[in-house]
This record gives structure tokens, C-alpha cells and sequence, in this order.
């Protein structure tokens, strides 16, 4: 993929990831069984978490404008989706209660990264 095409792609990810995590409230309130943990922190923490998340939409949206000037965001999102991604996995693979997050937000982390990550690679690196 040549560099405009691979900007212009990075550009619509930045944006449509922006509004997704803009909407993991509305997400946990119609499927909480892949989007909100069960166990413990309740209606608190899900609040601290769609704060988190819709801040961080904005600012990837923002970044859509010009993703060049964004680097340590988009590498932010990339490594801490992964490291979230992780973590959920493997508590939820504790938590035979949660696994209906293996279908929903675990998955949802590791496609931000690994889409993210190869678009905001360069053609070097590639």
C-alpha cells in the first residue's frame, strides 16, 4: 500500500475508532455482557471507563486531521489497546462469568491495534 493510500486509510480508522469508543456507554448499556465486567465497581466503574474512553475519542478523531503530528497518541492507543486486550483476556479466561467479553470488547482492543499499528507503520518498516 503506498503512503497516501495508507494515510487516507489511517485517517478514516482514526475517526471511526474515535466515535466507537465515544459510544462504549451506550455500548455497556445494550450489551453489557461483552462491554461492562461483572464483577465488582458496578455502575462507578463503567462511568471512569467510558470517561477514559471518550476522551481518548476525541483526541483520535482530532488526530484524524493529521496523523503525523499524532504519533505517541496513535502509538498510545496502539500498545495500551494491547495491553488492556490482554489483561481483559486473561481475567475473563479466570472468570468463566465473563467470557462473553472474548466476543466483544478483547477482540475489539487487539483490531484497534493491529489495525492502527500496520497503518501507522511506514513504508520501511513494512
Amino acid at each position: 500500500m503506498n503512503s497516501d493510500a495508507r494515510e487516507k486509510y489511517l485517517k478514516l480508522a482514526l475517526k471511526l475508532f474515535g466515535f466507537i469508543f465515544l459510544t462504549i456507554y451506550p455500548l455497556g448499556i445494550f450489551w453489557p455482557s461483552g462491554w461492562v465486567w461483572h464483577g465488582g465497581g458496578g455502575e462507578y466503574y463503567l462511568q471512569m471507563i467510558c470517561g477514559v474512553y471518550f476522551v481518548l475519542g476525541i483526541f483520535l478523531i482530532k488526530a484524524a486531521k493529521n496523523p503525523a503530528e499524532h504519533k505517541s497518541l496513535i502509538s498510545f492507543t496502539i500498545w495500551s489497546s494491547v495491553v488492556h486486550g490482554a489483561i481483559m483476556a486473561v481475567q475473563a479466561m479466570m472468570d468463566g462469568y465473563e467470557m462473553g467479553h472474548m466476543m466483544g470488547d478483547v477482540p475489539a482492543l487487539f483490531l484497534v491495534a493491529i489495525v492502527l499499528g500496520y497503518l501507522s507503520a511506514s513504508e520501511k518498516e513494512t
